[in-house]
């Protein structure tokens, strides 16, 4: 792989440099010689981020690390996308995208070893009742959950309501 290292507001250290070479190394046995992999590390106020993007035809393998220590984000960065990688070989392949950023190898392996195809497990139906957000908050508020579904009844279309940081509410207006 070859690796593209920038900093903000942070000076990229040997030390830094090599740890990436060494943790990141770790996921040359699942892509190419030729492939590219932005690692990008910042600080702002005493959190020590570090994000990794590998550009493929078609998809992006993008994760992002927040700690104390940026050797730690290091290491939880490339466990993310080491899991990325392998949850989604299947997926990226059958959508017949360009397979050359992989190596022969990883992509011949047997998938039995761990099947990790999206299940749905469970499936709910629900009258969705016309309401105006504000009722669909308050809604959402009893029944503790992190998001409601309903019928605006000011444009009599689905939307979601949703929770965001801060106890503030956001709301998901489809455009078909």
């Amino acid at each position: 792989m070859n690796y593209i290292i920038s900093g903000k507001n942070i000076d990229v250290t040997e030390g830094l440099r090599q740890a990436v070479y060494d943790k990141l190394g770790r996921l040359e046995k699942f892509f190419s010689e030729d492939t590219k992999a932005q690692v990008t590390f910042s600080v702002e106020k005493e959190r020590q981020k570090i994000e990794v993007t590998i550009p493929m035809k078609g998809h992006i393998i993008r994760a992002e690390q927040v700690s104390d220590d940026m050797y730690v984000s290091i290491d939880m960065v490339v466990e993310i996308i080491e899991r990325q990688v392998t949850r989604y070989k299947k997926k990226i392949l059958d959508q017949s995208q360009d397979a050359s950023y992989f190596q022969d190898k990883f992509i011949e392996e047997d998938a039995d070893a761990e099947d990790d195809e999206i299940r749905i497990i469970r499936s709910k139906r629900f009258a969705v009742k016309p309401m105006y957000p504000e009722d669909a908050c308050v809604q959402m508020e009893l029944l503790g959950h992190a998001f409601y579904v309903f019928r605006n009844a000011e444009t009599d279309e689905v939307n979601v309501v949703y929770k965001r940081k801060g106890n503030t509410y956001g709301l998901i207006e489809p455009e078909f």
